[in-house]
């Protein structure tokens, strides 16, 4: 008898949480395994932000709050709307999740209808397509070439719009590619949309604060004030306060929407941690110099593992403009032989063949939907990094 509801044979498991559970089961049976497949950055929380916390549990904090968020959360959430992005949300207008893949499902299981379409430029976050098929939607994919960059041109966007069309997913800075989109690219973008106003955007803002070389960030929102009413701008603590675990998200969107996703989350979650949202009010208002001396170690991670991913034959790299990815081709290693006489038929191959040969633990570019490359993180130290480039090129070079 099978008990499993038909839904799930639409989806598959977070193929990026199941790498990590792979590669730390590898390290807790003695195998050296260097794991560059998560996407959090590995500084602790900041003080302030624990200081919060613990300030909360003291004050006795600890008791049912705000599906929607603590009022000094809304205030803070809508607070840094405005002065980051020139955004003006009411208060009925924002909602709090536990964390940004919640929101993400929150507002595609209160918006989408069977068989609606949901646009979604490849490289993407492995998330957006499964999410969308449980909400019984149907994902469409628009491969986004490295010659742009991997990213959506307002061209591709105006071929892939049908009358079933009823959001597009924006990510930048990208995961995984870290990819920018630059205000002049949104501005393009945001003229087809004008065009068709049955269509939403989900602008994922993630990593909007972890980018690089002086770049501007923009979110569709503000750059065409007119599709705001259609918009929803998600963003969250876990990237930029290096608050993965306290899962907690957050967006901005219009009223009928936030009110949709807070009955659902009503049904669900109720909320997130109480003392998670103290917290993240902490990190939302309190100092920010952290962010930038960060960033300063991400920029010399990037440059490291860039230059030396480079210099691999086989593999090529282009150099990120935010996040904390690198997406590198390994088009010229595809066709080759392992030293076991195994044929590197696709990224995959090789992502398992690196896994095993060398204990790199990376995801392969077909999770992202977009081959073949695969994805590390530089999210960790300079010397974890070189010896991960290290052990990389040794395995292309046995290659035959």
């Amino acid at each position: 008898m099978n008990f499993i509801a038909d839904r799930l044979k639409r989806i598959k498991p977070s193929m990026t949480v199941g790498i990590n559970v792979k590669a730390n089961a590898l390290r807790a049976e003695g195998k050296d395994v260097l794991v560059l497949a998560a996407g959090e950055p590995d500084f602790d929380t900041p003080l302030n932000i624990r200081k919060a916390a613990v300030t909360a549990m003291e004050e006795g904090q600890t008791r049912y709050v705000p599906g929607k968020g603590t009022p000094a959360l809304q205030k803070a959430i809508q607070s840094k709307f405005l002065k980051d992005n020139n955004l003006h949300y009411d208060l009925d207008e924002i909602i709090v999740g536990v964390g940004g893949k919640h929101i993400i499902y929150n507002a595609m299981m209160a918006t989408i209808n069977p068989e609606d379409e949901v646009i979604i430029p490849a490289p993407f976050w492995v998330s957006y397509p499964d999410i969308v098929l449980l909400a019984e939607g149907k994902p469409i994919i628009v491969p986004c070439p490295e010659d742009q960059n991997f990213k959506l041109t307002a061209d591709q966007l105006e071929k892939s719009i049908t009358d079933k069309t009823k959001w597009l997913m924006l990510n930048s800075p990208s995961n995984p590619t870290g990819s920018l989109y630059s205000k002049q690219e949104l501005q393009k973008l945001a003229d087809v949309l004008l065009k068709y106003p049955q269509v939403l955007i989900m602008s994922d803002d993630i990593y909007e604060k972890v980018i690089y070389d002086d770049l501007e960030f923009s979110t569709i929102a503000s750059v065409e004030p007119k599709l705001k009413d259609r918009c929803l701008t998600l963003n969250g603590v876990s990237k930029s306060y290096c608050m993965t675990g306290w899962r907690l998200g957050y967006c901005g969107a219009p009223k009928e929407i936030i009110t949709a996703m807070n009955k659902i989350q009503s049904q669900s979650t109720t909320s997130t941690s109480s003392i998670s949202m103290a917290a993240s009010v902490e990190a939302l208002n309190g100092i920010q110099d952290f962010i930038g001396e960060h960033n300063q170690a991400f920029v010399r991670r990037r440059d490291l593992v860039v230059n030396l991913l480079n210099q691999i034959d086989g593999l090529s790299c282009l150099t990120p403009q935010g996040a904390f990815y690198v997406y590198p081709s390994c088009a010229g290693v595809i066709g080759k032989v392992t030293p076991d006489g195994q044929k590197i038929s696709n990224d995959e191959d090789f992502m398992s063949y690196l896994l095993e040969r060398e204990g790199i633990a990376g995801v392969h570019g077909a999770a992202f939907g977009l081959s073949p490359y695969f994805r590390l993180s530089y999210a960790t130290s300079d010397e974890i990094l070189t010896d991960a480039c290290a052990r990389i090129k040794r395995a292309c070079e046995q290659l035959k």
